[in-house]
């Protein structure tokens, strides 16, 4: 007998040999049918896999990520065979599952694939899926596998780099793949299959290799599944920040600048400059100092941080002066920098905590096929503060930054959110540094903030910064897509390496600890996902242009001028409109650059000295004076903008 734990801690006996799927079915029918995948003793295991030893075990459905990982590797396994079938000449190379669906990267050689091709290839997947094929694992020699792909280079340089008795392959219908395990019981489960795309991609990542084409796909158990997935997809093109940033006229790029190197165009500038007043504003009432740091350091620095180390490949290069042969590096971190402002003076535990902040411009070199838009750059400006504080003080100071990041998001419309614990992972101590009491200490400051402040959190090992354990906080923004935004972070390493102190109480020298916090992240992703979670449509108090006073013929541009002036000693951001246009067309235009309220002056409003008044999206306020307006927005701003 074996005996296996479950989630809930729950022990029960069963004979040796039997599989998750045995589990499952002593546990209800309706699990039974569900289950696609397992995990037995932190490996993933295949539901049909014997277990032949004491252990715990997780079963796995769709509604879990794990779940539909197997559903999404398992497909990207039809997807190879549909393509092998179709294109015989075709050498595969790997397919893995990703957030949403799965990619396969193949060398077609002479041959060119397009969304033409994308329906034949669905119908051969369709035709695999519903024989019903299950998926097996075996072993295989090192001299098998390199025999069996003989004629594909490719595969033959992945089995080369790994050791003989370490391989395995996948079996389903009349096709094989060299892969490590992780798939749903059988093909027929995927009931749904759309190609979405195909893309270039350079063999293991390298430019200097062959140019492969990648096809993404995804796949679901149910019609309904897919067709309101690709309902999102399309209401996501719609809200694509860089289509958005266009039209909104907030940013744009240049090849003579450089790829991945934002410019931020007037209206852009306008809403940055906004975002930052904002966070200023709480900032300083929480006691936070501003700093600026140079965009250069010497490359020393970032050495004894310990970032040259860790990301030394991903910044820019030393920049190397010609006479005197120092080395300077483009700001990768804004840490280290903020660090020597506290080593400038002597402190006392009287004088802590402190609390130093910056938006700070970045940079690290990002290779040229990862760039997006604004989600990935090259320079970008974080909301960075870094707080030195006692041991003692640590908890509360913590706690504050977590108040910060919720007013933040609930001023931004973020309502939907999850904390995330990121821990190091004790089985690669060599991506950390600093000594392992330090880090208990941090991640249990963490966790028990997270707890007191009654956050809705989970755990995440293995995803730590290299010089502490963090809290991040995971965003869905109106699509349900979730994103990485704000970040709390606690650093007893970086004190030790730059040899922060303060007097204690006992008049003896002490290691403050550091606080790093960042609730935008940075301004660049995060204004992107503001983007696309409203659409355009930013909170009121945000817009660069909250009111658009439309004149019906420019004979009214006097008044028109007047009401301009009446809303801006309301402090109301307004533009005058007085072209020789249609209303209609103006209302149009308004509409399509967002414009919260359109203002209609025509003969009637100027004889009663009133306004007319429509909110965006066709809403028709009435007639009413300048000075009930300037209550309707004060009112609208103080909804969402509240004291911090």
């Amino acid at each position: 007998m074996i005996h296996i734990t479950l989630p809930d801690g729950s022990v029960k006996s069963f004979d040796k040999g039997t599989t998750p799927m045995d589990v499952a079915k002593s546990i209800s029918e309706g699990l039974a049918r569900n289950v696609i995948s397992a995990k037995f003793n932190e490996t993933v295991v295949e539901a049909s896999t014997p277990l032949t030893e004491d252990g715990s075990l997780t079963l796995f459905t769709w509604q879990n990520d794990e779940g539909k990982k197997a559903f999404w590797h398992s497909s990207a396994h039809v997807l190879a065979q549909a393509i092998q079938e179709l294109y015989p000449d075709a050498k595969l190379t790997i397919g893995p599952a990703i957030d949403n669906g799965f990619y396969y990267d193949v060398d077609f050689g002479a041959v060119s694939i397009s969304d033409n091709d994308f329906k034949t290839i669905e119908t051969k997947m369709l035709e695999i899926a519903r024989g019903k094929h299950e998926f097996t694992m075996r072993d295989a020699s090192k001299a098998e596998a390199l025999d069996l792909y003989k004629d594909n280079a490719y595969k033959t340089e992945l089995i080369e780099n790994l050791e003989d008795g370490t391989i395995t392959f996948c079996d389903h219908s009349t096709f094989t793949d060299l892969c490590r395990g992780g798939h749903i019981p059988n093909t027929g489960i995927i009931k749904a299959i759309k190609i979405l795309s195909v893309a270039g991609a350079y063999w293991r990542g390298d430019e200097n290799n062959t140019q492969l084409t990648r096809v993404y796909g995804i796949t679901f158990p149910k019609q309904k599944e897919l067709t309101e997935y690709l309902h999102l997809l399309e209401e996501a093109k719609k809200r694509d920040h860089r289509k958005l940033g266009k039209e909104l006229e907030l940013f744009t790029f240049s090849q003579k600048v450089g790829a991945g190197l934002p410019l931020w165009l007037p209206k852009g500038a306008a809403l940055r400059e906004r975002l930052e007043d904002f966070l200023k504003k709480a900032q300083k009432k929480a006691g936070y100092e501003m700093v600026i740091t140079p965009h250069i350091a010497q490359k020393e620095l970032y050495v004894t941080s310990g970032h040259y180390a860790k990301y030394g490949e991903d910044s820019f290069q030393p920049i190397k002066t010609p006479k005197e042969g120092e080395e300077f590096l483009l700001k990768p971190m804004n840490c280290p920098h903020h660090c020597e402002i506290y080593n400038h003076a002597q402190w006392s535990y009287k004088d802590l905590p402190k609390r130093y902040a910056e938006f700070g411009t970045v940079y690290r070199y990002e290779q040229s096929g990862e760039l997006h838009g604004l989600t990935r750059v090259r320079g970008f400006t974080q909301d960075d503060a870094h707080i030195f504080c006692t041991p003692d003080q640590l908890d509360k100071e913590f706690k504050e930054v977590i108040d910060l990041v919720l007013y933040v998001f609930g001023s931004l419309g973020f309502e939907n959110f999850t904390a995330q614990v990121s821990l190091r992972d004790p089985k690669t101590p060599e991506k950390y540094i600093g000594s392992l009491e330090n880090w208990e200490k941090a991640e249990q400051a963490i966790i028990s903030a997270a707890k007191d402040k009654g956050l809705n959190y989970v755990i995440e090992t293995g995803e730590a910064a290299f010089y502490g354990p963090k809290l991040d906080f995971m965003v869905k923004d109106a699509l349900g897509r979730q994103w990485q935004l704000g970040t709390i972070q606690v650093d007893y390493n970086l004190p030790e390496r730059f040899e922060l102190s303060y007097k204690g109480s006992d008049n003896e020298m002490h290691r403050p600890v550091m606080i790093h916090r960042a609730p935008f992240g940075s301004m660049e992703r995060f204004i992107a996902i503001l983007l696309e979670h409203t659409g355009g449509n930013f909170p009121l108090w945000l817009m660069p242009n909250q009111v658009s006073v439309l004149t019906l013929s420019e004979k009214y541009e006097k008044y028109g001028k007047k009401v301009l002036n009446s809303l801006e000693n309301y402090e109301i951001r307004a533009l005058l409109d007085n072209r020789n246009e249609t209303i209609g067309k103006k209302i149009r235009e308004a509409e399509m650059s967002k414009t919260p309220y359109m203002i209609i002056i025509g003969e009637n409003e100027e004889q009663e000295g009133k306004i007319s008044v429509r909110q965006h999206g066709g809403e028709d306020l009435g007639t009413i004076s300048v000075e009930e307006f300037s209550k309707i927005v004060t009112t609208e701003i103080s909804k969402t903008l509240k004291e911090f």
